[in-house]
């Protein structure tokens, strides 16, 4: 009887591919829960690459503008944390916004992919800080609170275009209409319409404002 259920069981298969709609079920749900997750546009599109971790569990604290494309993680710890993304912007896959403070990101503006911006040390300077930190962590999980760890606001300007595998550092403003050059690692204030590169990044050249 199972010899004979095979051969139908494969063309069932070619079909109706049930591993293809099992996959598309799984994508909806992780898209269900980006949405869940945020306060956010009916057009705002998450890809299938695309993770909320909002560990406050509070949606007004991740906004999400009209318009606006996210192929990489939005994470806010449990201690503090807000994101808020404006319309018709682009976060690349790969890439990670990561709030433990506040990370504010204007209109139209692009982030590659593999771009880091983090508004936190993560860890506490001193030593036996950090280690005694890193085990508390792992026994309370998302209560962990802040403790020492050192967090300071982001400010990313409308029209901004971050190059890939960047990383934006805590405390910075992106000025409108910069351009962050690929694999930059950005340290201080970015005036608007300057282009910088290196590490740590400097001014390569101003831009035309029009």
């Amino acid at each position: 009887m199972k010899k004979r259920l095979l051969p139908l069981v494969r063309i069932l298969m070619k079909v109706f591919p049930i591993h293809e709609l099992i996959k598309e079920v799984q994508r909806q749900d992780a898209i269900s829960i980006c949405h869940r997750l945020s306060t956010s546009s009916k057009d705002v599109v998450f890809y299938e690459t695309a993770k909320v971790v909002n560990t406050q569990l509070d949606k007004s604290k991740i906004i999400i503008g009209g318009g606006t494309h996210i192929g990489g993680m939005l994470f806010i710890t449990g201690y503090g944390g807000n994101i808020s993304i404006g319309e018709n912007c682009y976060i690349g896959e790969h890439s990670k916004i990561w709030s433990a403070e506040s990370i504010s990101i204007g209109n139209d503006v692009l982030i590659s992919h593999g771009v880091t911006v983090m508004d936190t040390n993560a860890h506490e300077i001193n030593h036996k800080l950090r280690a005694d930190g890193y085990i508390n962590l792992h026994k309370v999980g998302d209560k962990y609170l802040k403790g020492r760890v050192i967090t300071k606001a982001i400010v990313i300007e409308d029209h901004v275009w971050i190059g890939f595998n960047c990383i934006v550092m805590k405390g910075v403003t992106i000025g409108k209409g910069a351009i962050i050059a690929a694999g930059a690692v950005v340290t201080k204030d970015v005036e608007a319409f300057t282009m910088v590169g290196g590490n740590p990044a400097k001014v390569l050249k101003k831009l035309s404002e029009f």
